[in-house]
C-alpha cells in the first residue's frame, strides 16, 4: 500500500475516485454536499493506493496555528475492514505533526468512533453535529510533538 500526499491535480483525483465511490454511490451523498468550500487546488489529501487504485482517503485542513481537522475520511468497501484507514490517518497525523499541529479533531460518524478511538481519540458524545445517518461525535487527539 502507498500513501500519498496528494497536492497535485492528478493526486488528488485519487481522493475524489475515492470519494465519489464511498460515499456518493455508497452512502448516496450528492456530489454536492461531499465536495465542499474546503476542496480546493491548495487541499491536502492523503490517498493509499493499492497498486494503481486508490482506496482510501482523507483530507486534511488547519484550523489555527495547533489545531487541525482531519475530514472526508473514507475507504471503498472492498478494503474495509484491511486496516487502509489506519494507515491513512497514521500518514495524515503525520503529515500534521511535521506542520508544527498539536490537536487534531475528526467528527466521526457514531459507528466509527471507537476505530479512532483505537488510534488514540478521545471522543465527546455531548458534541454532535448532523442527523439521519450521519450523526458524528467530536474527537479529538492531542500530538507530541
Amino acid at each position: 500500500m502507498e500513501l500519498i500526499r496528494a497536492e497535485q491535480t492528478w493526486q488528488q483525483a485519487g481522493n475524489h475516485y475515492v470519494r465519489v465511490e464511498a460515499m456518493v454511490k455508497g452512502f448516496q451523498i450528492p456530489l454536492r454536499m461531499e465536495f465542499d468550500e474546503y476542496d480546493t487546488p491548495e487541499s491536502r489529501y492523503i490517498v493509499a493506493v493499492d497498486s494503481v487504485l486508490p482506496v482510501g482517503t482523507c483530507r486534511l485542513r488547519q484550523l489555527d496555528e495547533n489545531t487541525a481537522k482531519i475530514e472526508r475520511v473514507c475507504v471503498l468497501e472492498e478494503y474495509r475492514g484491511k486496516g487502509v484507514g489506519r494507515q491513512v490517518i497514521t500518514a495524515a497525523e503525520e503529515w500534521l505533526r511535521e506542520n508544527g499541529v498539536q490537536k487534531i479533531i475528526i467528527t466521526s460518524r457514531e459507528e466509527a468512533v471507537g476505530f479512532y478511538e483505537k488510534l488514540g481519540y478521545t471522543a465527546d458524545w455531548s458534541k454532535k453535529e448532523g442527523s439521519g445517518r450521519f450523526v458524528c461525535v467530536y474527537t479529538e487527539k492531542l500530538l507530541y510533538v
